[in-house]
């Protein structure tokens, strides 16, 4: 029969049968205590020196987890600092952006509106002086103002005629005056405008005749840049009387004063 030391043998039976029978041979003995030893435990025939070199085998693996977490966590911070937070921070910026963005879209929208409340009620020739100066880029806010119409009641344009008679500057004084009170850096299209008697051709050198002495004037008198002052004939296109009776004629001599800004 074969012995087992500390082991269970390999019989069935009664539990207290497993632990086996006690062997009493010294060789037996020493096996068995070598055999039951984890590989990695001191021996009783290591020397002192093996021992400590165990035992520095035994704290290599906690001191290597001691020195990698730190280094863990300083890149994390470093990844933070050198990623997240710019990242974070352009999102931010790009926020601010759109609000302002938007700040600048419902400004517009409500300029818009305004101006096409205003626009409503002036005349097709207003709206197209403000087209232009727009388009040429003399405007600061893009408003029209309001606009001045000398008729031929005030300006007494003679036919064939553009010279300014004493009624006619005094009008011009007028608004010049009010232009330099009011000093808000306005824009002038001046119109000039004739009755459809004579040729078409001829009516708008006429009207630009007319239109010319007025913007000459403001210059003159009341020290309006020339260079904030346009002007523009419209001859016979845009009547606003009928042409066939002499007050409707007379409607339609006319020079107006678009005030732009």
């Amino acid at each position: 029969m074969q012995l087992y030391w500390g082991r269970p043998a390999p019989i069935c039976g009664h539990p207290k049968d497993r632990l086996g029978a006690v062997s009493t041979d010294p060789n037996d003995r020493q096996r068995s205590l070598e055999n039951s030893m984890p590989t990695n435990s001191p021996q009783a025939t290591d020397s002192p020196q093996t021992l400590r070199i165990r035992g520095l085998g035994l704290l290599a693996p906690a001191a290597l987890a001691l020195v990698v977490l730190p280094t863990v966590g300083c890149a994390t911070r470093g990844f933070v600092r050198g990623e997240v937070e710019p990242a974070y921070a352009r999102t931010k910026e790009n926020e601010a952006a759109i609000e302002r963005t938007q700040t600048r879209v419902s400004a517009t929208e409500k300029k818009n509106a305004e101006q096409d409340e205003q626009l409503s009620g002036l005349s097709k020739t207003a709206r197209e002086a403000l087209e232009r100066a727009e388009a040429a880029g003399k405007l600061a806010e893009g408003k029209l103002l309001y606009e001045a119409v000398l008729t031929d009641d005030d300006v007494k344009f003679g036919f064939d005629k553009a010279e300014l008679n004493e009624s006619a500057r005094t009008a011009l004084d007028e608004l010049g005056q009010r232009l330099v009170a009011e000093d808000k850096g306005v824009y002038l299209e001046i119109q000039g405008h004739t009755d459809a008697t004579g040729d078409a051709q001829y009516n708008l050198k006429l009207g630009e005749e007319r239109a010319e002495n007025v913007r000459r004037y403001l210059n003159r008198e009341h020290k309006i840049p020339l260079h904030r002052i346009a002007t523009v004939s419209y001859g016979e296109t845009a009547p606003v009387a009928d042409n066939a009776t002499r007050e409707g004629r007379s409607a339609n001599r006319r020079v107006v004063v678009v005030v732009l800004r």
